[in-house]
């Protein structure tokens, strides 16, 4: 084979792949969009291509994210939704169908722990507050499971589409002081292998669900377990970094492209998956 044949074997095959993996066009839900993790994944989307649907419970953060996304060049629009209340959600689908006639992605996005839900070191599990337990479960577990029953009939009825779901390395084994975050994701994992069995049995296997496991980014949320107030890492970050091979914290932009993958054609043997993106750190046992 000369150059010229080699030329347009690269070129055939590098067009393959670029189609594998290619998104344009498609619509996203994004929930909890106006956050870190969403607004990540939203922006990391648009570049790709996608539609984006922006899902946020505050106003102010949906509008500065479509303001973000669209000032990208990105097509991009938001709507205030409750991501705990049934109504609103099929309420949103069905404004998202009205608008681009579809949904291709749901990404879960809505989610985190909260102050009263992190044990101090002091505190045992007794002293943690039921509502506080009931908050951060309900957010987590509840606010992922109600948009995949929202948005994944939409795609029922389609016959094609992907969602993804938010996991964590807390379902991997027990991370002392959060427990119920850790009982809502774990919840999340079985929901997803469930929903991805159920999907594909009586709907298609055109519908797919899966779950990303982030591994350790320091954000918001997590600042003050991780890093001291004069900026040197704590002796949980000392741990974590300890068991994670990879010895550094990830970057949350770390998780976009296994979000692409999974909601591309190049994954479409693929349902039912929970991707640990970690740095190693579910597969080291520490010795």
């Amino acid at each position: 084979m000369g150059a010229h044949g080699v030329r347009l074997k690269y070129c055939y095959n590098l067009s393959f792949m670029e189609n594998m993996f290619d998104i344009k066009g498609r619509v996203a839900v994004v929930t909890g969009a106006g956050g870190v993790l969403g607004g990540s994944v939203a922006k990391s989307l648009v570049k790709a291509g996608a539609k984006i649907v922006v899902l946020d419970i505050r106003q102010e953060n949906l509008d500065a994210r479509v303001k973000e996304l669209q000032k990208m060049g990105g097509e991009a629009f938001g709507l205030i939704c409750n991501v705990l209340d049934m109504d609103s959600l099929n309420s949103t689908a069905k404004q998202v169908v009205e608008k681009w006639e579809r949904v291709d992605m749901l990404i879960n996005c809505a989610g985190g722990n909260i102050p009263g839900a992190t044990l101090t070191p002091d505190q045992t599990i007794f002293d943690m507050k039921v509502e506080d337990w009931e908050k951060v479960t309900n957010l987590n577990l509840n606010g992922t499971v109600y948009p995949c029953w929202a948005f994944g009939k939409v795609m029922a009825e389609q016959g094609k589409g992907s969602i993804i779901t938010i996991s964590s390395m807390t379902t991997y084994s027990a991370i002392t002081r959060v427990p119920g975050y850790s009982v809502a994701k774990s919840g999340i994992n079985i929901f997803t292998q469930w929903m991805a069995t159920e999907l594909a049995q009586k709907f298609g296997e055109g519908i797919r669900i899966n779950a990303i496991a982030p591994g350790f980014f320091i954000g918001d949320q997590n600042r003050a377990l991780l890093v001291n107030p004069d900026g040197s890492l704590t002796d949980r970050s000392q741990r974590i970094l300890y068991k994670t091979p990879m010895c550094r914290f990830g970057d949350i932009s770390e998780l976009n492209g296994a979000v692409q993958f999974l909601c591309s054609d190049a994954a479409s043997f693929i349902t039912g998956a929970v991707l640990p993106i970690d740095g190693g750190f579910s597969a080291f046992s520490g010795v």
